[in-house]
């Protein structure tokens, strides 16, 4: 019998290397990819906003790198006794304005040089709606529990979107001429916004996307939505919230993404990478046995063989760990 509808995803060529510098920004569902690929030691840099959820204020964030902008005191505000940018999740906020704005530049910077030399560009979208300031009248990344009252709650059209991203992208693809990208859409559902609303987000999403793909033969769509959505369409696989998925659901869509985008030499080096990275983070029952020296003085040769073999793949830290411990 047959318990799910199959799913055809066509390989992306090329698709992501060891040799790559890859960014992700947007939702949630984006850490999941980058700290997948940053357990096994891709290079990445992941949400120098923060997590941003709709296609404004990814487009916003990725013109700002662009242009390598430098926030100052006149675009922070004073709320709930901290510091805040509405261009950046709050994880950025600090009581002190001097901490709130040297870690948002640092940032900045560290983004705008990552840019330049990025190969891939992977962008999860959360949602349509974005929300403007009343006096101001523009869209924000976060609304940083400001009264809702503040703001005017606004569903993108596609075509908004679609303009949003095609001024983005051109500047994109003149800034850095090798950048591809990949978009997806994420499947953590919305509910907050009533489920018919929710629906009508992501389809607003999954259209523009499309559109995108279909205009530049540099940009690739991964199905993360679909595969939860329609391929395992059971509410056991979502948290207990039935809003995100759960692990079981999170780890199919990453093999999904690995055989989607990850050429058979790549897939099998990362399965390497993640067993030395299990070993060094292995709480041995007795440090001191010749079973552990052992196993150490095993790992410490098959990383330092690696090392040798992948000299752009850092395994600084593994090794001093692996070679430490066996003293």
């Amino acid at each position: 019998m047959q318990f799910q509808i199959p799913i055809n995803i066509k390989p992306i060529e090329p698709g992501i290397s060891y040799r790559d510098n890859i960014l992700l920004t947007g939702s949630c569902f984006t850490e999941h990819i980058g700290s997948n690929l940053q357990n096994v030691k891709f290079n990445i840099l992941q949400n120098p906003n923060g997590i941003l959820f709709d296609p404004l204020s990814v487009c916003n964030s990725l013109i700002s790198y662009m242009e390598n902008k430098y926030y100052t005191s006149d675009d922070l505000f004073y709320l709930n006794e901290a510091w805040h940018s509405w261009a950046h999740h709050s994880r950025f906020s600090s009581p002190e304005k001097e901490i709130c704005l040297k870690n948002i530049n640092i940032s900045q910077g560290a983004a705008h040089q990552y840019l330049k030399k990025c190969d891939w560009l992977i962008i999860t979208l959360g949602s349509s709606f974005s929300y403007k300031l009343k006096e101001e009248r523009f869209a924000v990344a976060n609304c940083h529990k400001a009264p809702a009252q503040s703001f005017d709650k606004h569903l993108n059209t596609i075509e908004e979107s679609i303009t949003a991203f095609d001024g983005m992208l051109y500047r994109l693809f003149k800034f850095n001429t090798k950048i591809k990208v990949l978009f997806t859409v994420s499947p953590v559902r919305h509910i907050r916004d009533g489920i018919l609303e929710n629906n009508r987000s992501k389809a607003r999403l999954i259209e523009t996307v499309h559109h995108l793909v279909h205009k530049f033969d540099k940009i690739h769509y991964f199905p993360s939505y679909e595969l939860l959505i329609d391929v395992l369409r059971d509410y056991r696989f979502y948290d207990i919230d039935l809003v995100h998925p759960n692990y079981a659901a999170t780890q199919f869509i990453l093999e999904k993404f690995s055989n989607t985008l990850m050429d058979k030499e790549t897939q099998e080096l990362m399965a390497t990478i993640r067993k030395i990275v299990i070993a060094k983070n292995h709480l041995p029952f007795n440090p001191s046995s010749t079973q552990h020296k052992k196993f150490l003085a095993t790992f410490y040769e098959q990383t330092f063989l690696l090392s040798k073999q992948y000299p752009y793949i850092n395994f600084e830290e593994e090794l001093k760990y692996f070679n430490q411990n066996l003293i």
